[in-house]
């Protein structure tokens, strides 16, 4: 029975993509994670899983976690912005195995942002020859209820600095269903997948959704990059993953995350999940 190995099992993307193919009776899932004492309650609802401690800054955990696996999943921890020291090793542990697939979480227009950490991971992995999938997908709207939940509990307000640009906002269920569609079929391999959402919206249009699905009047401040880094910073999030986002929204305001693409539906067979459809199932995060 092929082993698949989950790394960040706990995650918007690696959690649904483990609920999704632990019901393939064909494979076994493997959760790659970092803190399995912490992370077992969350995953103990899925059946059969097996869980392995990991950890791309510890190369000791790299044999354990990776034994009798055949392919691996993985996104960019957002903390970890130096790829070439935080990911380079796993990447060469990974080549030594000779795995049959390496599917990577990017990031959409990433062909045209050779700055971003996702353009240097994908060089490393294709320099290294590793049997690829790339899946690159628009901003995720679960970034709402994680890293904007904040401002939008405590203020009713879309405190991100993307000005009136549009976003093709796609959700991380959909993602997590791409990729275990890619894990599991060899047509895949070799493939750079742009997904998007169904519509591009500014968040002029977000806080309209949320205002009418919540009950509840959301606004959108559109603070600047220099504010946004300012306050996030002073939250006390990490300096490296603050201008990794601040250089994404950059990106957003210059108009490179509006396009919209048939992919996500091609591949799915049925129309992403829109942003309405979004909130109302997160709808409890936003009201705590």
């Amino acid at each position: 029975m092929e082993k698949i190995l989950i790394i960040g099992a706990n995650g918007n993307i690696g959690f649904p993509l483990v609920q999704n193919l632990s019901q393939n009776h064909n494979i076994k899932v493997v959760a790659g994670v970092h803190n399995i004492k912490k992370d077992q309650e969350k995953l103990a609802s899925i059946p059969d899983l097996e869980l392995r401690h990991f950890d791309f800054l510890d190369s000791s955990t790299f044999e354990s976690a990776l034994t009798d696996v055949a392919k691996i999943f993985f996104v960019r921890p957002p903390q970890l912005a130096q790829p070439e020291k935080d990911m380079l090793p796993f990447l060469k542990y990974v080549q030594e195995q000779q795995l049959k697939q390496v599917v990577f979480i990017s990031l959409f227009g990433v062909e045209k942002n050779p700055r971003t950490p996702h353009h240097k991971i994908e060089a490393l992995i294709e320099e290294l020859n590793l049997p690829y999938t790339f899946i690159r997908p628009s901003f995720f709207m679960q970034n709402l209820n994680t890293t904007h939940r904040e401002d939008i509990v405590k203020n009713h307000d879309l405190f991100i600095p993307a000005g009136k640009s549009k976003t093709s906002f796609i959700d991380t269920r959909d993602i997590a269903d791409v990729a275990a569609i890619a894990l599991l079929d060899d047509k895949y391999l070799h493939q750079k997948l742009n997904i998007t959402g169904p519509q591009a919206l500014t968040y002029y249009e977000i806080a309209e959704v949320m205002t009418q699905v919540l009950g509840t009047k959301i606004t959108y401040s559109k603070p600047s990059l220099l504010k946004f880094r300012h306050t996030m910073l002073k939250r006390g999030m990490k300096k490296d993953f603050v201008n990794v986002m601040v250089m994404l929204y950059l990106i957003t305001q210059l108009g490179n995350a509006k396009t919209v693409t048939d992919e996500t539906e091609r591949i799915l067979g049925h129309s992403p999940r829109n942003i309405a459809n979004y909130v109302k199932d997160y709808r409890e995060y936003f009201l705590n």
